[in-house]
């Protein structure tokens, strides 16, 4: 259509409601633009503050309830202990300066591991809430067995007289205030009680049991069986201590996290729960210098695994927040494109308030969230904001039509929002083909615009090409 066709009284509209040289001018109203997107990062950022405050709340909740049930644990054992005094006659003078003999007795301990160890153990879950938040916690049922070949050293230096102490098996219990029941400790099938402690070798958490007392190079051959339950939140670690480790691990949890030193050799996960195997030596793994050396039971080489949600909403959130500064980037530039091409003005103010919207929108994904499915509570507050939006544009662009078009664009912006958010694995190429796509498109449609002009000759000559 040719400007010269344009209906009576095109033309001054055009001047009363363009944004050419009669109110803004192109170049002011794009500087006040891109303020205005500036300016909409100080309510995204607050968002992102409190979506930040939130998952800290939820940790918090974690805590609170591992203080009163048992914390996340980590099983390392067990170890036969062998303590022994040395006893030397040291040759020194006394007050008088006469020479005296004295014996000097040191204490020490011999650490030994067994030759073979396996677990089968079973996970029960279950839910524990503090407040909004659901806190997973589990009871480890399981069956311990551990094959003990040793021999006690002979080494004593000349001038030496060592006396063996009292062996004991030592068991690492991160959180002791799990254990469920009395668990029982069988040496070859005898009955062995357990004490509290991991015995005078080591500091920690766990317990120990004595056994009869062992002799110079004879050797230590005995297989060691314990059955416990063992209570813990969220996270379970084994540090495989053995020459030569076999765990086996299931629950009815559907949605492990594999962590730690060692992922499993076998696993499989359904929505029914799954199970995992660990085949571990001791030359694959540091725990038995470590433990030696005396590395906290939190350092040792462990497998690891945790009962996690299947979507974190609020690591969901965070994410999705992100991506807000690109919505109201995308929104204002559409806008702005809108008062050039179609010689529509859109106040300032009105951007101001559509921006808003689109910020909002975050706040209630993650309000919603917190009490509702994810994707409930995603496509709540889409229909929500695009709904509001969608009614406020029809009365901003003059009509219907344009108003639901807006919406249905970003209808489409929301919905590529939710296939970014739920495909971690492909984001960063959808995101990447979603940008290009975007940018592909504005430069077609401005393609043919002197941006040197003034805004009303780019709109007339605009009409004229078209």
């Amino acid at each position: 259509m040719h400007a010269s066709e344009l209906p009576p009284g095109a033309a001054a509209q055009a001047r009363s409601n363009g944004v050419g040289e009669g109110r803004w001018g192109l170049k002011l109203k794009a500087v006040i633009v891109a303020g205005l997107t500036l300016l909409l990062l100080i309510p995204l950022g607050m968002i992102n503050g409190t979506i930040k405050e939130r998952t800290y709340y939820r940790q918090e909740a974690v805590t609170k309830v591992a203080e009163s049930f048992a914390g996340p644990q980590l099983l390392a054992g067990p170890v036969l202990v062998v303590p022994y005094t040395d006893a030397v006659q040291v040759l020194d003078k006394d007050a008088f300066g006469k020479p005296v003999t004295r014996v000097e007795r040191t204490s020490h301990h011999w650490t030994l591991f067994p030759a073979s160890m396996s677990m089968q153990g079973k996970l029960v879950p279950s839910i524990r809430k503090r407040g909004l938040h659901e806190v997973r916690v589990y009871e480890l049922q399981s069956t311990l067995k551990a094959r003990f070949d040793k021999t006690v050293p002979n080494d004593a230096g000349v001038g030496v007289t060592r006396t063996l102490g009292q062996p004991y098996l030592s068991f690492s219990i991160a959180d002791v205030r799990g254990l469920v029941g009395s668990p029982r400790l069988q040496l070859d099938g005898t009955p062995l009680p357990l004490q509290q402690g991991l015995g005078t070798h080591r500091d920690g958490s766990g317990l120990h049991a004595p056994i009869a007392a062992a002799t110079f190079g004879a050797p230590l051959r005995f297989t060691v069986e314990l059955q416990s339950s063992l209570a813990g939140t969220e996270s379970l670690a084994i540090a495989p201590i053995a020459d030569s480790n076999h765990i086996a691990l299931s629950s009815s949890w559907p949605h492990p996290q594999f962590a730690g030193r060692f992922l499993p050799r076998n696993h499989r996960i359904a929505d029914t729960g799954f199970n995992a195997q660990w085949d571990i030596s001791s030359l694959a793994a540091g725990s038995q210098g470590q433990y030696l050396q005396g590395v906290a039971n939190e350092g040792l080489d462990s497998l690891a695994l945790s009962l996690v949600e299947p979507v974190n909403i609020y690591s969901q959130a965070d994410r999705a927040s992100k991506y807000g500064f690109l919505f109201v980037t995308l929104t204002f530039v559409a806008f702005f494109m809108f008062e050039l091409l179609k010689r529509l003005a859109i106040h300032p103010i009105q951007y101001l308030l559509v921006g808003l919207a689109l910020a909002i929108f975050f706040l209630l994904l993650l309000s919603l969230s917190e009490h509702m499915e994810f994707w409930i509570a995603y496509l709540a507050a889409s229909i929500a904001c695009i709904g509001l939006l969608a009614v406020y544009l029809s009365a901003v662009l003059r009509s219907k039509l344009r108003g639901v078009g807006f919406a249905a664009g970003l209808t489409l912006l929301y919905a590529a929002l939710y296939g970014l958010l739920v495909s971690e694995d492909n984001a960063l190429v959808l995101g990447s083909l979603m940008l290009f796509a975007i940018l592909a498109a504005l430069m077609t449609i401005t393609r043919r615009i002197d941006w040197y002009a003034p805004a009303s000759a780019v709109q007339v000559r605009v009409a004229t090409q078209s």
